[in-house]
């Protein structure tokens, strides 16, 4: 629940086009923590973990990746187009297409975050008691960690939506697109920064 890349990208979506793609983004976050922990669960993130190669690919694809967010984001601020408004869009062709987007950044921006992958293998079996199916028991508390990770994350877009009335002026929307183009390059930089 601690703010990171995840948030910032839900929230980013959320202001942009409105609650149902702040729900998409997550859903696709989910999907990618559900990944990494059955990664976990089978042994497959502890490859990345044990591969210095294959971490730096993930860590510098997403760092590329919330740079590109950032830049996207100050641009169009600086256009004075930084954001459509967030009623329904014109068709659902459209709807469906900016769902699509949305969950395909949230599950990327997770994906390529090798961090989830330190935490699925580092928290998960912590937590599985002696005696019991070890596969069965991380499948469940990967479950469990979606479960609540979601319901966060929906309160969260909840919140957001509720107070949609003072993000839909033009002049915040541009402040918020520069603000939130300047924490993911923020964030992007310390990913392809930090250590191991």
């Amino acid at each position: 629940m601690i703010p990171g890349v995840s948030t910032a990208v839900i929230l980013r979506q959320t202001i942009r086009s409105g609650r149902a793609s702040g729900v998409a983004a997550t859903a696709g976050n989910e999907t990618g923590i559900f990944l990494w922990a059955m990664a976990a669960v089978f042994g497959l993130s502890a490859l990345v973990l044990a591969s210095e190669v294959a971490y730096g690919v993930m860590k510098a694809v997403g760092a590329v990746l919330l740079v590109v967010m950032g830049v996207q984001s100050l641009w169009q601020a600086r256009r004075g187009q930084a954001v459509r408004d967030a009623g329904p869009p014109e068709s659902e062709q459209e709807a469906a297409r900016g769902w699509r987007r949305s969950y395909v950044l949230g599950l990327a921006t997770c994906g390529a975050n090798p961090k989830a992958a330190v935490f699925a293998m580092s928290f998960l079996p912590q937590f599985v008691p002696a005696g019991v199916n070890v596969p069965a028991t991380l499948t469940l508390l990967a479950v469990v960690w979606v479960v609540v990770d979601t319901l966060w994350y929906l309160a969260f877009i909840w919140m957001v939506g509720r107070v949609g009335a003072v993000f839909s002026r033009p002049a915040v929307r541009r402040r918020l697109e520069q603000v939130s183009g300047t924490v993911l390059i923020g964030l992007g930089v310390r990913v392809a920064m930090e250590a191991r």
